[in-house]
C-alpha cells in the first residue's frame, strides 16, 4: 500500500501564482537565502516567472510549464548565465513548496531536472587598462565630501578586489596595521568565507583623506552622502556602489560595474607578476580553478612551465 505521504502528494493542488500560497513559499525561498545580492536576483526572477505563468500557464506549475518557460527566455535572446539564475529560483521555490507541502514532492524533483542552458565559450569580463583606472581615480572632486568618499570607494574597489556587498559593509575597524602595512582583517566575504585582504598606500591615503574629512571613528566605512555634501544615515547599499561605479565608468566613455574593478584588481596584479594563489586569497575565492577561470588562464604550450625548470640533462 502507499504511504501517507505518497497518498497526500498526489491529491495536492497544483500551485498557482495568483494564490497566497505563492506569496508564501517564495519569501521562504528568499528568506533560505545568505546572500542580498542572490536575494534580489532571486525575487525579481520569481516574479518574472509569475508573471509569465499569469497569461501562460493557467494550469499551474508543473515540469512542463517550466520547460516552457525555458524556451520563452532562449526565444528572447537572454544569456545562458541569466536564463540559469531564473531556473535556480524557479527550483529553489518548488522545493520549498514541497518542504511545505504545497506542491507534490514527486513534482518537485521533476521540475528539478529541468536542465539549464549550456554556457559557449569562457566568458572574459570587462576590465580596464592602468591607464583607465588611473584616469577613473582621478575624477573624483576631492575637495568635497562626496568626492573623497567616491575615490575612497573606488580605490577599494580597484586596490583590494572587494565585492560590492563587501564594500558595502566594511567598517572602520576592519582597517588594521598588521607585519607593519595596512590590510582589511576579518572580511567575511561569499559563502561566510573570512579573510584579509592588503591594501596599497594609495588606498589607505584615500581612506584616512575620507574619514577624516566626514568625522567617522567607528562604524561602516562608507556613508550616503546628500547633494548639500552632508552625510545621511549609517551605511551605503550595495546598489548605490553599483550606481557609483557606473556613474564614474560613464565619464571615462566605457560601461563598468563593481565587479569589473574587482576583475581589474585581478588582472592587473596577475600582469604584474603577482603569485596566482595569492590573488586567489585577496579574491577569496574558494579554489585556485576558480581565479583561473576568472583570469582566463589558459595552457601556454609554447612558453610552458617545463621549459624554466633550468636543468641541463
Amino acid at each position: 500500500m502507499p504511504t501517507s505521504d505518497a497518498t497526500n502528494s498526489t491529491t495536492l493542488p497544483a500551485l498557482r501564482p495568483e494564490t497566497d500560497s505563492w506569496g508564501r513559499i517564495k519569501a521562504l525561498a528568499l528568506d533560505g537565502l545568505s546572500s542580498a545580492h542572490s536575494r534580489r536576483a532571486y525575487g525579481h526572477a520569481l516574479d518574472d516567472f509569475q508573471q509569465w505563468c499569469g497569461t501562460h500557464a493557467s494550469e499551474g506549475l508543473s515540469k512542463a510549464t517550466v520547460q516552457r518557460y525555458r524556451a520563452a527566455l532562449e526565444a528572447r535572446g537572454l544569456a545562458p548565465s541569466s536564463i540559469n539564475v531564473q531556473l535556480s529560483a524557479i527550483r529553489k521555490l518548488t522545493a520549498e513548496a514541497a518542504d511545505n507541502q504545497l506542491l507534490a514532492p514527486e513534482l518537485a524533483a521533476a521540475i528539478g531536472r529541468v536542465k539549464g542552458v549550456k554556457r559557449q565559450g569562457a566568458r572574459t569580463g570587462n576590465w580596464l587598462t592602468p591607464s583607465q583606472a588611473e584616469q577613473l581615480l582621478a575624477l573624483p572632486d576631492r575637495a568635497t565630501h562626496k568626492g573623497k568618499r567616491d575615490r575612497a570607494l573606488l580605490c577599494l574597489l580597484i586596490g583590494c578586489g572587494l565585492r560590492r556587498e563587501e564594500l558595502s559593509l566594511l567598517a572602520v575597524e576592519n582597517i588594521q596595521l598588521r607585519d607593519a602595512r595596512w590590510a582589511i582583517v576579518d572580511l567575511v566575504g561569499k559563502g561566510s568565507r573570512v579573510r584579509t585582504v592588503p591594501m596599497p598606500a594609495w588606498t589607505k591615503v584615500a581612506i584616512d583623506q575620507w574619514v577624516s574629512a566626514a568625522g567617522i571613528t567607528c562604524g561602516r566605512l562608507l556613508r550616503a552622502v546628500n547633494k548639500g555634501g552632508r552625510m545621511v544615515g549609517d551605511g551605503m547599499t550595495a546598489q548605490s556602489v553599483f550606481e557609483v561605479v557606473g556613474q564614474y565608468g560613464r565619464r571615462i566613455g566605457t560601461g563598468i560595474a563593481p565587479h569589473d574593478l574587482r576583475r581589474t584588481f585581478a588582472k592587473l596584479a596577475h600582469k604584474g607578476h603577482a603569485a596566482l594563489e595569492q590573488i586567489q586569497i585577496s579574491l577569496g575565492h574558494a579554489s585556485i580553478q576558480t581565479t583561473e577561470r576568472y583570469l582566463g588562464i589558459e595552457q601556454d604550450l609554447t612558453d610552458a612551465p617545463c621549459d624554466h625548470l633550468g636543468l641541463c640533462v
